[in-house]
């Protein structure tokens, strides 16, 4: 038997440290596979949709243009829910839930990808926040780590940045009311480290911005490519993903960012702590993919409102 690379075995545990994550930061009901709709709810205020947006590259092109000069809808939308059966190559199916403002669009889209034996539907709550915002959200269930999967390999996250790009170019070919010039990433657990590794290794030029939820980097590779606003959130008594390795990832940024720490909470987000994560998550992709700087400015008081939480601002 060959010698087994340090490098490799250090990429293994820290993999492996993420296979005890529960991903269930936003507990809800299973969403239907077939199409439904949730209603309108209270979003904080903003001003109408800018009437034009400055446009973005195609995929591995150009560098996205500085964060537009805009403002995000002030309304709260009605949202449809559909499933993508999508499948990238013959061993790879990624069905993928997406929710969709109804309303005038074309509205940013957001690829959000779950944890370790999560699965779209855990995560509801959060992404119907962002879509009746104004936000495609677009969520696939991954083939080797999601929920209920009978080849479970948690190795197989290193394949889903690939996946989680080819969601995106698929969505925005479905999804009409997508729009292919305003594109970011999200994910909880090992979902944050699919987003890691979008701007990192596996780097996908459409992405304007990010939100990384109990998420760390698997292995030091630099962040590369066009700048793109991040904003990290990390409990600082999560035993799954220790909030050390989310300020080394956050710390290896080089770009805008900022950084959510919420004192007491763990590896999920739940009652105050998750009204402090879809408040200040919403505005930031109002500010991000909008270009509304009225959102930019109401992100310390979202994140450090009752004192559930700290803000570090290097945006």
């Amino acid at each position: 038997m060959g010698r087994v690379h340090p490098r490799t075995v250090a990429l293994a545990l820290a993999v492996l440290a993420l296979s005890a994550c529960t991903s269930e930061p936003v507990a809800s009901p299973a969403a239907s596979s077939t199409p439904s709709r949730l209603p309108a709810a209270s979003i904080p205020p903003s001003r109408p949709p800018a009437a034009s947006i400055p446009p973005g590259p195609a995929p591995g092109g150009t560098a996205p243009t500085p964060v537009p000069s805009g403002t995000a809808p002030g309304r709260s939308f009605e949202v449809a829910t559909r499933t993508l059966k999508l499948r990238r190559g013959a061993g790879r199916p990624l069905p993928t839930t997406v929710w969709v403002p109804q309303g005038d669009g074309p509205f940013p889209l957001i690829l959000f990808s779950h944890g370790l034996n999560g699965n779209p539907a855990d995560y509801r709550t959060l992404l119907a926040v962002w879509a009746r915002a104004g936000f495609v959200v677009a969520a696939p269930a991954y083939p080797f780590t999601s929920g209920g999967t009978e080849k479970f390999n948690v190795l197989d996250v290193l394949n889903q940045p690939a996946d989680a790009s080819y969601v995106i170019t698929e969505t925005l070919a479905a999804v009409k009311a997508a729009d292919p010039q305003r594109v970011a990433a999200a994910g909880h657990s090992a979902g944050g480290v699919t987003t890691i590794g979008m701007f990192s290794n596996a780097r996908d030029e459409r992405l304007r911005a990010a939100v990384v939820l109990s998420g760390r980097q698997v292995l030091p590779q630099p962040f590369t490519g066009p700048e793109a606003p991040m904003l990290f959130v990390h409990g600082r008594r999560d035993n799954v993903v220790a909030y050390a390795d989310g300020r080394a990832a956050y710390d290896a940024v080089t770009w805008p960012k900022a950084f959510v720490s919420v004192t007491d909470g763990g590896h999920v987000a739940v009652g105050r702590a998750l009204d402090v994560v879809s408040a200040t998550s919403t505005d930031f992709w109002r500010w991000t993919l909008y270009g509304d700087d009225r959102a930019r400015s109401r992100l310390k008081n979202h994140a450090t409102r009752g004192g559930v939480a700290t803000y570090i601002d290097d945006l």
